[in-house]
């Protein structure tokens, strides 16, 4: 019996999880936007990036933008029961969309918040996200990689 528990154990462990990474406003601008703080990689490069990097922990992963918050909100209300985490930049609505973390409080999907830029050096609306309670963690500050460290983190806790 103990052998068969063993299986069972590699064989759930087999199964490939899904993640939902979702864009925010004017992320669907990178490379063109603010360059000296979002760098000139296009947005395109960034999500096959983000995609890639999945995949090589063994992860599905679909990839939403939205400029608006309604559409945002739909997406997490509809991600319950169809992903294991998610990975959110919601821009801008980080620090005031209390619908946005009233989404992901409901949903109780593990869920890291990411910005590609340090938000706590930048304007002081900007350091204040209403989604970090939330959230199972937040990443800012790395460029494109604040998405791969989050994909990291989300396949630890999940």
């Amino acid at each position: 019996m103990a052998i068969m528990r063993s299986e069972k154990m590699f064989e759930m462990k087999k199964i490939r999880r899904k993640i939902l990474v979702i864009h925010g406003p004017n992320i669907n601008l990178l490379g063109e936007r603010e360059i000296s703080i979002y760098g000139k990689e296009t947005f395109e490069s960034v999500n096959n990036q983000i995609i890639e990097k999945a995949q090589q922990m063994n992860l599905t992963c679909d990839v939403y933008h939205s400029n608006l918050e309604g559409n945002i909100i739909s997406k997490i209300q509809k991600a319950k029961g169809n992903y294991d985490g998610i990975v959110i930049n919601a821009g801008a609505y980080s620090h005031y969309s209390y619908a946005i973390r009233d989404a992901i409080a409901a949903v109780k999907i593990p869920t890291i918040e990411v910005h590609m830029s340090n938000i706590y050096n930048r304007e002081e609306f900007r350091q204040k996200s209403v989604l970090a309670a939330v959230c199972a963690g937040q990443i800012v500050g790395f460029g494109k990689h604040s998405y791969f460290l989050a994909i990291y983190g989300l396949n630890e806790i999940m």
